[in-house]
């Protein structure tokens, strides 16, 4: 079996660490069959070759793509630039690829700039009511999913419009485009489907201070998360692995 790339975007060690273990877990991986790049640390490799992977997952992180260049740190624009960088090869092979968070960013603005921005559809930590669109009944990678779930989410910028190419599979009241595809195998999601209650605990404490909500609400937000009916997303990590693995 071909190993799964793993690209992560957080900074922090602690909140990178909890993520890499969690898309094991929920994937069903062990830590011999991918590769991970924190490209907080690391670029890409000179010489890497996506023929060598299965798929490409790549994480979350508290940049945005739609801030301004003299608004990102050196390292979130090293992050994004170096991300970016695998993006054409992957749309225009059709790559089998999972953006998650940070990551339907990535593709967005890969596919058209303008197109994620911090105008509409941001959503503060919580668990979002997310439904299946009829395309996403459809869709192997949302197969088991029930119609209706919850899936957490915390974002300041989303989607605003569909991209040409893209097929709308998830969306929620709050924030239509929770879940697109590019082609036939290039996905992403807004929500985070390898979190749980435990992950998104060691994230609040985290990003506390990060803009996301008032730091006096994070134990509220603890108490919320651990309160959520989040299960379902995580099958969508699965899926994607079971798919792609052969």
């Amino acid at each position: 079996m071909k190993p799964f790339l793993i690209l992560q975007l957080r900074p922090e060690t602690d909140a990178s660490d909890d993520e890499f273990r969690a898309f094991l877990a929920k994937g069903g991986l062990e830590q011999d069959q991918v590769h991970r790049i924190r490209l907080d640390q690391h670029g890409i490799p000179a010489g890497l070759s996506l023929d060598d992977y299965a798929g490409v997952i790549v994480g979350g992180g508290p940049g945005c793509v739609s801030d301004a260049p003299e608004k990102k740190s050196p390292v979130e624009a090293k992050i994004e630039a170096e991300c970016l960088s695998l993006m054409p090869q992957i749309t225009a092979q059709d790559i089998p690829f999972l953006g998650c968070c940070y990551g339907i960013g990535i593709l967005g603005h890969h596919l058209e700039p303008g197109s994620v921005s911090k105008k509409n559809y941001g959503e503060p930590v919580s668990a979002s009511k997310c439904q299946l669109t009829d395309a996403g009944r459809s869709d192997p990678l949302l197969d088991g999913i029930p119609d209706r779930f919850e899936a957490f989410v915390g974002h300041k910028e989303a989607m605003q419009h569909l991209p040409d190419g893209c097929h709308h599979l998830v969306s929620s009241p709050r924030c239509p485009f929770q879940m697109i595809r590019f082609g036939k195998n290039v996905y992403a999601t807004q929500f985070h489907p390898e979190a749980d209650a435990h992950s998104f605990e060691t994230r609040i404490g985290i990003y506390k201070h990060h803009g996301y909500f008032p730091p006096e609400e994070a134990e509220a937000l603890v108490d919320m998360v651990h309160a959520a009916n989040v299960h379902a997303p995580a099958r969508i990590l699965r899926n994607f692995v079971t798919r792609y693995r052969a």
